[in-house]
């Protein structure tokens, strides 16, 4: 599995935390040093069954700085994509991705399931 993350953010580290404690193994990616490329987005998202809008870290400063609140709205597929491939800081994390699942944010429940935890 790869974990997608920004170490310095708490949730993050909660859920890594939470996959040590559960003895899974991955393969940790800092998402600002390795940003996900488009490919990997368009993967990820059909993969996740989540809407596009469901990968954007709408709590970021980039985020509120771009004001995307007010133009996702009237973006398209293709210009949503290029932009979280532009800064990993815009993408929501963590990302949990397996061989047939993609979880963006950390729900443990979700993650139990998932992970084929009790």
């Amino acid at each position: 599995m790869i974990f997608v993350c920004y170490p310095k953010c708490t949730t993050c580290q909660k859920a890594k935390k939470w996959l040590e404690a559960n003895g899974i193994v991955f393969e940790e990616r800092n998402i600002k040093e390795n940003n996900p490329t488009m490919e990997e987005l368009k993967d990820w998202h059909k993969k996740s069954g989540l809407p596009l809008n469901k990968f954007f870290n709408t709590s970021g400063l980039l985020y509120k700085e771009l004001k995307l609140k007010d133009k996702l709205p009237s973006m398209s597929e293709e210009e949503k994509y290029n932009l979280l491939a532009s800064d990993g800081m815009l993408v929501k994390r963590p990302i949990l991705i397996g061989d047939d699942f993609v979880l963006v944010g950390f729900k443990e429940t979700d993650w139990k399931a998932s992970c084929g935890i009790e």
